[in-house]
């Protein structure tokens, strides 16, 4: 730095303040301005609820899902004055890509379609209340549930003519998300993703320890496949050895036959040489 002229130091001091006056970063990179979540349940809900639904559509590209993500949505465009943080959301018909923050003017004016709040002490009343009516009037958000890990309170709210009008549980006393196509519902005591027909969605986790166990199952089915066959090989070889024996000794029964077929024919020819001789001599046999 010895080296380096007054005038020069100036120069990059102007420079930098220049920069630093102009935006030069891209809006979407603004960060978050979320405070620390409640709890540990509140994290563990949060990422299950993410984890799942990316899992669910890994080959989808239009949707973003985060957690805990600071929305932007000032009239002004003024980052500064309107914003707020679902714990959950999902925008459809947008570009899957990582952002810091969704700011509503830099996404075509998009708003979630689908929010879920994790009620604590806290936050219960502003959930059910100033945020419910944020989300209904201005948000316009389709779809919007709360869920309380500790007392697993579960309720959702479908928009019906710029009003939200509860969901009905259905007999397994899961809520439909016309915006997901999926229920969702409490399953050991977390919120989870249920199917169209109401199965469990599972996690990526879950999945990968269902898939091992159908491929021991499947393994297991094999070998037990392959002794049957081994066993059946064994069964129809001592089969056709017994055959063989039964062959050989009706082979044996026939030879026997045969010889005692001759030997009865032998007998039979001795007795008419003698009767012939007898004759011969003037003897009738059968006078004997």
């Amino acid at each position: 730095m010895e080296n380096i002229e007054t005038s020069e130091i100036q120069t990059l001091e102007h420079t930098c303040e220049d920069m630093l006056s102009h935006d030069i970063f891209p809006q979407e990179e603004l960060d978050s301005d979320e405070p620390q979540l409640e709890t540990y349940q509140h994290l563990q809900q949060m990422l299950l609820l993410i984890k799942c639904l990316e899992w669910w559509w890994q080959d989808r590209t239009d949707f973003f899902a985060a957690g805990n993500l600071t929305i932007f949505y000032s009239q002004n465009q003024d980052k500064s004055e309107d914003f707020r943080g679902p714990d959950f959301f999902v925008v459809l018909d947008t570009v899957r890509k990582p952002r810091s923050s969704w700011i509503v003017w830099n996404e075509n004016g998009k708003f979630p379609n689908v929010i879920i709040e994790i009620l604590s002490k806290k936050t219960a009343k502003i959930d059910r209340g100033f945020k419910k009516e944020l989300y209904q009037d201005t948000f316009h958000t389709p779809d919007y549930f709360w869920f309380d890990p500790v007392s697993l309170e579960f309720k959702g709210f479908t928009l019906v003519n710029n009003v939200y009008e509860p969901l009905q549980p259905n007999t397994q006393g899961l809520l439909w998300s016309q915006q997901l196509k999926l229920y969702l519902g409490v399953y050991q005591k977390q919120l989870r993703y249920f199917t169209p027909d109401g199965q469990l969605m599972p996690t990526p986790e879950e999945s990968e320890k269902q898939q091992e166990q159908r491929a021991e199952r499947e393994a297991r089915r094999a070998e037990q496949e392959a002794r049957r066959a081994e066993q059946e090989a064994r069964r129809a070889e001592q089969e056709a050895r017994r055959a063989e024996q039964e062959a050989r000794r009706a082979d044996q029964e026939a030879q026997r036959a045969d010889q005692e077929a001759r030997r009865a024919d032998q007998e039979k020819q001795e007795k008419e040489r003698l009767a012939a001789k007898l004759r011969e001599l003037g003897i009738e046999p059968n006078t004997l």
